[in-house]
């Protein structure tokens, strides 16, 4: 009974321990069977509660979870189901930055850039235009006969201005509908021929000497006899000035002094020729007619009415035109077509001036109280405090050639 044998008692616990592991091992499976049967079981009767459940519709936009719950069922059972709304698209508003805020445009179309184009095209063809027409004038120097007529006419400044200003109109363009005709109108001595020989003088020197004509019916036709001979130099030389001015392309100018003396032949021939319904290149010309047809009712009107010129010779005018022109329709249908200037009576302080420039013209020096006394040998209409002139200038060349 001694001491064992190390090897056998290794072989008595061999079965001990093999006896412990397979009841462990045996235990350990049979737990996870008893699981396993436990979630078959829950997951059967979970699967039965939802078959006998109804069946819910959910909306596509709905805010439920991702995942089914129980939670809320009641509410969305009694919950009527709603159409979807369409909502509009809102434009995006782009601003380019916080302070400034710019309202969104369209889009341009190409319609509104060529009505653009349009527009500058226009715009370019009427300024272009413009300074046609001012490159026209310029060539007539009508600035240097405006200065000319305002140093050498005196006590005549409203027609004087309203003569520049025919002028300018008519030779703003080459092309005329009718030809321009004014009829210079006044008393004795007033200025009219001057005026004529001035405009005479200017316009040879910027249209040349054969395209104005000077014609003075008492130096050109003197005697009844030769009325048929002047009539047809007078309708020859008229034509053929006027066909060289349409070569040339510039406009021709006539001045008719001493029209009053003009024989009815005459007359009727001239106003032929400035007819409007004649050829084109009769259109393009200037008529000046110059006379002292009504001088005497012109003088009468002035000096009725000489309290109403210390307010200015406008209205004067103004009112000697529309009977200026009913006069001298009556005396020739060549007035017809004309635009009137009536010359004002000349006062005193303008025939002073008449001797200052003729004096100086002269070589003399202009004292004066040498000029007013030589201005005190005339004759003159006294009204209150004014004084007219019953000749004008007329005879200030005669004085100072005296001297």
């Amino acid at each position: 009974m001694g001491e064992q044998d190390p090897s056998d008692r290794l072989k008595g616990d061999q079965p001990k321990e093999l006896k412990e592991n397979g009841m462990g091992s045996f235990s350990q499976f049979s737990s996870s069977v008893r699981a396993m049967v436990r979630i078959r079981q829950k997951y059967q009767a979970m699967k039965k509660r939802r078959l006998e459940m109804p069946q819910v519709i959910i909306s596509p936009r709905s805010t439920s979870p991702k995942y089914f719950t129980f939670e809320n069922v009641d509410e969305t059972l009694n919950r009527k189901p709603t159409s979807p709304r369409k909502r509009k698209k809102k434009r995006k508003v782009m601003y380019p930055n916080s302070n400034l805020r710019a309202v969104p445009t369209k889009k341009s179309s190409r319609a509104k850039n060529c009505l653009y184009l349009l527009c500058i095209i226009v715009f370019l063809q009427v300024y272009n235009a413009i300074e046609n027409l001012d490159d026209h004038v310029l060539k007539y120097d009508l600035d240097g006969l405006e200065k000319t007529l305002k140093r050498e006419v005196f006590g005549q400044h409203e027609v004087t201005e309203r003569l520049l200003g025919h002028l300018h109109d008519y030779l703003s363009t080459y092309v005329h509908n009718k030809p321009l005709v004014l009829s210079l109108h006044g008393p004795t001595g007033v200025g009219k021929s001057h005026v004529g020989r001035l405009l005479a003088q200017h316009f040879r020197s910027v249209v040349g000497e054969e395209l104005v004509m000077q014609y003075f019916v008492l130096h050109h036709c003197p005697t009844d006899d030769d009325i048929p001979k002047c009539t047809k130099s007078l309708d020859s030389n008229i034509s053929e000035m006027v066909t060289q001015a349409e070569e040339v392309e510039k406009i021709p100018v006539f001045i008719f002094d001493e029209v009053e003396h003009m024989p009815r032949e005459l007359l009727d021939t001239l106003r032929d020729l400035i007819h409007p319904q004649n050829n084109n290149e009769y259109l393009n010309a200037i008529y000046i007619l110059i006379s002292n047809l009504g001088h005497e009712d012109i003088t009468k009107f002035v000096l009725h009415n000489s309290s109403v010129a210390v307010l200015g010779r406008l209205s004067l005018s103004q009112e000697l035109t529309p009977w200026l022109h009913s006069y001298l329709q009556r005396y020739h249908m060549l007035f017809l077509e004309a635009e009137f200037l009536p010359f004002m009576l000349l006062e005193k302080s303008h025939v002073m001036d008449c001797f200052f420039e003729e004096m100086s013209r002269e070589g003399f020096y202009p004292d004066r109280s040498h000029v007013e006394r030589l201005a005190e040998e005339l004759s003159y209409y006294i009204v209150g405090e004014r004084e007219f002139s019953h000749t004008g200038c007329r005879q200030v060349v005669a004085k100072v050639n005296l001297l």
